[in-house]
């Protein structure tokens, strides 16, 4: 019986493709210390990959069902990496870019190679040459969120707080006010025309009934 190594070959030639897409995705997470690094990106890469050679070499199922369990398990391992902190919700970057990892493997499975190219020069420069843009947008925010933990509950420090707000022409909006044990919690979103909340840092930094913001 003669063996084809040719198709070996190309199956090589596949995952050796998966690898490197990886690398250079995961080249950028580990550089920005995020919790889906080099490694990470790479097997996911190269797994999703070969999961889809499996399933087009395989006659006892659909291809499509390997397919979707594969999407199904990526989504496992993205929603993994995201965490909120605060008011803030970190790490949607990186889950999409597992997500996107992945489905660059599975172009590489299908034999895709100009898409999975095209696709991954997109990320690349997602990534590397957005990015400037992206803190220039970010310079043009003029929305922040405060969230002030005060030693008591008390009307009159909302009050006094409004008031210094609207005397330093901050315009602001009270998203929520809660109590936990003894402390109350002031949430603000305040808008500064010119960015400059150090007025309102100072403030809060030297109030008595501050605890953190």
């Amino acid at each position: 019986m003669d063996i084809d190594f040719s198709v070996y070959l190309k199956e090589a030639v596949q995952v050796s493709l998966a690898f490197v897409m990886g690398a250079i995705i995961g080249l950028e997470r580990e550089f920005r210390s995020k919790p889906a690094g080099f490694r990470t990106m790479i097997l996911i890469c190269v797994g999703s990959c070969l999961f889809t050679i499996i399933s087009k070499n395989s006659n006892a199922m659909s291809p499509d069902r390997i397919a979707s369990n594969i999407v199904t398990g990526i989504g496992f391992i993205g929603a993994g990496v995201i965490f909120k902190e605060g008011m803030s919700v970190n790490g949607l970057t990186t889950a999409s870019l597992i997500w996107i990892t992945a489905a660059l493997g599975m172009a590489i499975g299908y034999n895709d190679y100009p898409l999975a190219i095209v696709v991954c020069s997109m990320v690349v420069v997602t990534l590397f040459v957005l990015e400037p843009i992206q803190r220039f947008i970010n310079k043009l925010h003029r929305v922040k969120d405060y969230k002030i933990k005060t030693n008591l509950v008390s009307q009159d420090f909302k009050q006094e707080v409004e008031l210094f707000l609207a005397t330093q022409k901050l315009k602001f909006f009270l998203v929520k006010l809660i109590k936990e044990d003894n402390d109350g919690v002031y949430v603000y979103r305040v808008s500064s025309p010119d960015r400059n909340y150090d007025v309102l840092n100072d403030f809060l930094l030297h109030h008595k009934n501050v605890k953190n913001f």
